[in-house]
């Protein structure tokens, strides 16, 4: 007599429940660390925001802490704009920020072309002593730095921060890493159509790098708009002051704290670099996936 040995269902026996259970509790897991990563971010920012609102944090900041003002008011800002040149100071970080930009970016993108598609003898030479020059802090050559743009007489002038953009190492390692991903026969193609390596670039590469140039854009923004040290030691005209510098002077002539009234001009500092990176981080996101550049 024949028995039927038949397979009975294996469902029951299928790992497949536990392991979307796990993946879905390993999900959640990640999400509730990020959004607590995300808090502790920018709980410091929501509390700086709130508290410049605050004309009773004016003398002293409460503790604890507090997340509402105990007497909201925007005398604060008021009392800011009307103790400091605001608005020029901002002015004066613009000036520097769209040169040190405009150069350090054009900089970066014709040498980061001509490393990635000349291919030029040595060429890797040339990006490894420029990538060196990245391991070496500022604080060691900030005085050499400062020797030589006073024996140029360019301390004082906006020309201290525009010439040391030309080397922008950094970029030139984006923008190379970026035109690697574009075909080669671009070039060619332009090429025999009688175009120049300079008409090549301008033309037909400048064109596709709009989301690396957002991203040293914002890079670049960033750091000139934050520098302390280096307007520290170039400028001595208020006049020329730029915003950090500014705001670091009105702290230390202050005979009280005034911690609201600091907050308030801190926070209408930072108003342009978050404006920039909402227009900008579109741009970003897509470089760092086209060019597999991970910060």
């Amino acid at each position: 007599m024949e028995k039927n040995i038949g397979v009975g269902p294996i469902s029951k026996f299928s790992p497949q429940p536990s392991y979307k259970r796990t993946k879905k509790v390993q999900a959640n897991t990640l999400v509730i660390l990020l959004t607590l990563g995300s808090l502790i971010m920018v709980i410091p920012f929501i509390w700086m925001l709130l508290t410049s609102f605050d004309w009773a944090a004016r003398l002293n900041i409460p503790f604890p802490p507090r997340f509402w003002p105990a007497d909201f008011s925007t005398d604060t800002y008021t009392a800011a704009f009307s103790n400091m040149p605001m608005l020029r100071y901002m002015f004066n970080s613009f000036v520097v920020s769209f040169g040190v930009i405009a150069i350090s970016l054009m900089s970066a993108l014709m040498s980061g072309y001509a490393i990635s598609k000349l291919k030029f003898k040595g060429y890797m030479i040339v990006l490894v002593l420029a990538l060196s020059t990245m391991m070496i802090p500022f604080e060691m050559t900030m005085i050499p730095q400062y020797l030589l743009f006073s024996n140029l007489n360019l301390l004082d002038t906006y020309w201290a921060f525009y010439l040391p953009a030309l080397n922008y190492a950094f970029g030139t390692f984006l923008a190379k890493s970026f035109i690697d991903q574009m075909p080669s026969a671009l070039r060619e193609a332009a090429i025999i159509d009688g175009a120049g390596e300079f008409k090549v670039f301008f033309r037909v590469y400048l064109p596709l790098c709009v989301p690396i140039i957002a991203t040293m854009a914002i890079l670049q923004f960033l750091a000139v708009w934050n520098d302390l040290l280096w307007p520290l030691l170039a400028l001595n005209t208020p006049d020329k002051y730029t915003i950090q510098l500014g705001l670091a002077l009105f702290t230390y002539n202050q005979s009280s704290p005034l911690p609201s009234i600091i907050l308030a001009a801190t926070t209408v500092s930072l108003i342009p670099v978050v404006i920039l990176y909402l227009f900008l981080q579109k741009y970003i996101v897509e470089s760092i996936a086209l060019s597999g550049i991970k910060q």
